[in-house]
């Protein structure tokens, strides 16, 4: 697993560079997870939540009405969410990746904090 999700910062108030990073440390976690049936259900959830949250949050950021990003970060929040659960899920059926799985489950808590005050503050 990279260190870039704490690399600079400067990039820790950057949401846009922050959730790349995140869902670039997700994907360096799935390429070192060991192939098996169960992991491979998992890790699919996990790539596709984690790697949206990035996606949305672009999306919000151009916004074309306050209601549109509302609805962009509510997404984000609700693939942070999911993305909460499958790191959990991960943690727990493959025990060599739990110290993983509890630094991005951090990172991911905290990025979920910051979708929520931005809900709150908005709107």
């Amino acid at each position: 697993m990279t260190n870039q999700i704490e690399s600079s910062n400067d990039k820790k108030y950057d949401l846009e560079e922050r959730t790349a990073c995140f869902g670039e440390a997700v994907i360096d976690l799935v390429r070192a997870v060991k192939f098996s049936v169960l992991a491979r259900s998992i890790l699919d959830q996990l790539l596709r939540s984690a790697t949206s949250i990035g996606a949305n949050y672009m999306e919000a950021d151009v916004a074309e009405s306050k209601v549109d990003f509302r609805h962009k970060i509510g997404i984000c929040k609700k693939e942070t969410k999911e993305t909460l659960h499958w790191l959990r899920m991960l943690a727990r059926a493959e025990s060599s990746k739990q110290e993983e799985c509890r630094v991005l489950w951090k990172e991911a808590h905290e990025l979920l904090l910051i979708f929520s005050a931005i809900v709150k503050r908005k709107y």
